[in-house]
């Protein structure tokens, strides 16, 4: 039997805090402050793309912030050590594997450019779209007044995703998937079953259908057996958690689905999770009060990057320090950060508040 460390047993007493960078996101400064301010402050997993260049920024900020809590272990009282770093693959075409593009040369001299208004990523500019920022959230895409925006898909490589598994020392793997890939995600997991044995979890995310819960026995069944933790991701309205208050609905109505089934594995919430989500969890029983089951863990992808947004970008500075070294911003970012992960850490103990 595998030994595992803190973030299998916060699973297990469903207070799994994940941090979504990004499928599609490769801005490094951005992934290398966001996995450093979310890992201090107690996050039990880091998703990341499957990019080596993305890969290697996080695990050199876990790096980091494991030497800050080391020295200021007062300060950072949820540390437990490095979260579990995990990739995001997708078996066939997936709105989170995707760039926005368009050629500036066509745009009007006189157009008001909603598109840059409108993009969260700030991924949209005089140039176009840069490629790093963007995460393929397309909320451009209808914005544009001439129709002038499209989607570039992209599909995952499951020959370098393996090889990422067993040289860069990956902890999770987490594939996208839909009702109707069944023959997509056998040819992606024929290449991983190999070297799943180098994981700590399997993550398996999928959004709402009608026909979804024969559609996930159907790979449980083709995963078997399995060498790792296994987590169902209820991906309910993609990339909206920091549109509004109410778009975490459909993932929570989706997870109560997969507990009813009886299906092995954990379940945790993604898509439209943002700061009402443990209040929401509560009001419905769907946290660990001792009467199983319970929701295993939430997943904070937008609205987690829009709350330190503000502090780690300054475009005004032109030079600026590295997070760390700017004690204002530092600690600004850390008590961001904290008051979102708070609620669903301390939800269990209301002593563990900070």
């Amino acid at each position: 039997m595998k030994q595992y460390s803190f973030p299998a047993q916060s699973l297990t007493a469903g207070h799994w805090f994940k941090l979504i960078c990004g499928a599609s996101f490769q801005h490094l400064p951005a992934i290398r402050d966001l996995t450093l301010v979310y890992s201090l402050v107690g996050a039990d997993c880091i998703d990341v793309a499957a990019d080596p260049a993305v890969v290697t920024m996080a695990q050199e900020a876990m790096e980091i912030a494991e030497a800050i809590a080391a020295e200021n272990p007062d300060n950072f009282p949820r540390w437990q050590g490095k979260p579990w770093l995990m990739i995001s693959l997708n078996d066939a075409e997936d709105p989170h594997f995707r760039k926005a593009y368009f050629d500036p040369r066509r745009c009007p001299a006189d157009c008001p450019r909603p598109c840059e208004t409108v993009c969260p990523a700030l991924a949209i500019n005089q140039t176009g779209v840069i490629g790093d920022r963007c995460y393929g959230c397309g909320r451009c895409l209808p914005i544009c007044p001439l129709g002038l925006i499209e989607a570039q898909n992209y599909l995952s490589s499951p020959k370098a995703a393996a090889e990422m598994i067993t040289t860069m020392a990956i902890d999770a793997v987490e594939i996208h998937t839909q009702v109707g890939h069944f023959a997509d995600f056998q040819r992606l997991w024929q290449t991983l079953k190999p070297v799943h044995h180098h994981l700590k979890l399997l993550a398996i995310s999928c959004q709402d259908h009608p026909d979804v819960l024969p559609y996930l026995e159907q790979l449980f069944i083709e995963i078997q057996p399995l060498d790792c933790l296994l987590l169902w991701q209820t991906d309910g309205r993609p990339m909206s958690g920091d549109i509004g208050k109410g778009t975490i609905h459909a993932s929570i109505q989706f997870a109560q689905k997969v507990i009813r089934s009886g299906l092995p594995g954990y379940v945790q919430l993604a898509g439209g999770t943002n700061n009402h989500t443990v209040e929401k969890l509560q009001h419905l029983c769907l946290l660990n009060e001792g009467q199983a089951p319970f929701i295993s863990g939430i997943a904070f992808g937008g609205y987690a990057r829009k709350i330190l947004q503000p502090l780690l970008e300054n475009p005004a500075d032109l030079n600026p320090k590295p997070l760390e070294s700017d004690p204002e911003r530092f600690d600004q970012a850390i008590a961001c950060a904290t008051q979102l992960i708070n609620p669903l850490k301390s939800s269990l103990n209301p002593s563990l508040s900070l």
